[in-house]
């Protein structure tokens, strides 16, 4: 396998990873980035801008979404990868496993909304997803955590207390938190539709 390029350093750092199609980049996915670098006092957060989605028929233009994420992603701690794109991945658990190998001493969270929360045992391998990194669920609009999802009941042990969140990065998987925040009802599909 390439090793991938990396945007930042990363030993003895803990680093969010925040996976999605960015079709387009929006403040939502801003939101979860900040909240996320604060409340788990991460060093930084990767925008790791997905080459393609399984779950989805329509990703857009690449280079369109990558540039996309770029824009949005420019306050402190935020960096952009194209690392799947580098290497010619396209699933969530082969993009981890890439990452893990490059940066063996860094502290890797996984982060997502809670609308894909909802469907992340729909990802391949997800339970090994699961059991690499630690993952947080930030809250999205529409999807609360009170909707029991797969993932949530499979894993409903590994779930740390609010308290616990600037812990989440030195905690071994299967381990995982659900941050509230004030929501942010834009979407990439209302985004696209010009809503």
């Amino acid at each position: 396998m390439i090793r991938p390029r990396l945007p930042g350093p990363t030993k003895g750092l803990a680093i969010g990873l925040l996976g999605g199609s960015f079709n387009p980049a929006h403040e939502g996915h801003l939101l979860v980035a900040q909240t996320a670098l604060k409340r788990l006092k991460l060093n930084a957060v990767w925008w790791v801008v997905a080459r393609g989605n399984p779950l989805k028929s329509d990703h857009g233009d690449y280079t369109k979404r990558l540039t996309s994420a770029r824009a949005m992603a420019r306050s402190a701690g935020m960096k952009v990868t194209d690392i799947e794109d580098q290497i010619g991945l396209t699933y969530t658990v082969d993009t981890v496993r890439a990452l893990i190998k490059a940066a063996p001493d860094a502290r890797f969270v996984w982060l997502m909304g809670t609308d894909n929360l909802a469907n992340f045992h729909l990802w391949k391998n997800w339970e090994d997803i699961a059991r690499m990194l630690p993952i947080a669920a930030i809250a999205r609009p529409g999807a609360p955590i009170t909707r029991a999802s797969t993932f949530s009941r499979r894993f409903a042990a590994s779930r740390l207390p609010d308290a616990q969140a600037a812990h989440l990065a030195r905690t071994q998987a299967p381990a995982w938190i659900y941050l509230r925040v004030r929501e942010n009802p834009i979407s990439s599909t209302a985004l696209r539709a010009g809503a």
